[in-house]
């Protein structure tokens, strides 16, 4: 650098040190400057909020250091994935862990298992209770056997009236035999199929008061071959898949099957019917009481034995009304605990409940009445 003089000044100029004699004076001036300076502005940091740690910005800007800078510091990784700041999370103190026993288990009413991030499927309540480990039977309770109850009853007393009169209950228990059959099986609503075995309920009902008693095997058996082929036929029209084209012919012949089948107490003698019935009314009331279960399977039978006799005094069979109850109670029995499986809900109970037993009895009465004739 040059050592010539500037314009217009003399040797010895200095402008740079024109500039510093202010500070210089001003700090010789005050000696106690600095200090206070230096207290004022620690005093402004105690009300002032600092934040120390990552900004408000959720959208974090990645961006490169300088050249220069790297040359200073290690090569870092500037790829690492941004988090947002919680300004809530330093505040909140830490939870204790709780253990896994004194966590809520989820409500057996609800329907649903624990929660799963991979999505938890709805399962039935008689899944949940084969994977609990308990047995899949409900039993209908009284008032189901009540209403049996009274059904056998009407059964009962208006074989003794005539065909015409015992047609009135037959179909109700018959109507209520089709749509149980479904329900039970977890198919609801399956208007189609019950429709087809409750046509083919009345039609067996026509063909046995049109044929007779004494033609009541071809009547029946006829009319299940016809609506074994119309329920193949209305599968084999179906969109749906095979699995569940096999699961709907199962259930819709089964369901024809019993609801055809109940009409042997039309095609049965009366008097096997009048005993039958009762039999069977006084073994699914007994089978309702709060008793152990091989207690209460022994008090039914012996009570559809009993109300054999009775009846059978009554109607002239004597004492073989007591073999003829104890057929009946047992088919009773059978239809009662079909009817209690799978954890089946209250409309079930309702209708499979009630017409299973009577459905099923419908073979023992007519065949133990011929041969007890």
């Amino acid at each position: 650098m040059s050592n010539q003089p500037y314009e217009g000044y003399g040797e010895g100029y200095d402008p740079y040190a024109q500039q510093q004699q202010p500070q210089q004076a001003q700090a010789q001036a005050w000696p106690g400057h600095q200090q206070q300076a230096y207290d004022d502005a620690q005093g402004d940091q105690q009300y002032t909020q600092q934040w120390q740690g990552q900004t408000w910005d959720t959208q974090v800007q990645q961006t490169r250091p300088a050249a220069s800078d790297l040359a200073y510091f290690p090569p870092q990784n500037y790829q690492a994935e941004p988090q947002s700041y919680d300004p809530y999370a330093q505040a909140q103190p830490p939870r204790p862990d709780v253990p896994a026993a004194q966590t809520p288990a989820p409500s057996a009413g609800d329907g649903y298992g624990p929660p799963s991030l991979a999505g938890n499927a709805r399962i039935t309540d008689a899944q949940r209770a084969r994977l609990e480990g308990r047995s899949p039977i409900i039993e209908p309770g009284m008032q189901p056997a009540g209403l049996t109850a009274v059904l056998a009853l009407l059964l009962s007393v208006t074989a003794q009236v005539g065909s015409y009169a015992l047609v009135v209950p037959l179909v109700i228990l018959q109507a209520v035999t089709a749509a149980g059959w479904f329900r039970l099986n977890g198919m609801w609503p399956a208007r189609q199929g019950i429709a087809l075995a409750f046509a083919g309920a009345l039609v067996a009902d026509v063909a046995l008061l049109a044929a007779g008693r004494e033609n009541g095997p071809a009547a029946i058996l006829g009319t299940l071959g016809v609506w074994v082929l119309l329920s193949l036929v209305m599968q084999l029209r179906s969109h749906a898949d095979p699995d569940t084209r096999i699961t709907g012919l199962m259930a819709t012949v089964a369901s024809a099957a019993l609801a055809i089948v109940a009409a042997g107490h039309l095609a049965a003698d009366p008097d096997a019917v009048t005993v039958g019935a009762a039999a069977v009314a006084v073994a699914i009331l007994a089978r309702a009481l709060p008793l152990p279960t091989a207690a209460s399977v022994v008090v039914s039978l012996l009570a559809a034995a009993g109300a054999g006799i009775a009846v059978g005094g009554a109607t002239g069979m004597g004492a073989k009304g007591a073999l003829l109850g104890a057929g009946a109670g047992v088919c009773a029995l059978i239809g009662h605990r079909v009817a209690s499986y799978d954890y089946p809900s209250r409309f079930v109970h309702f209708t499979a409940g009630v017409a299973l037993p009577l459905a099923v009895a419908a073979p023992a009465v007519y065949v133990l009445g011929r041969a007890l004739g």
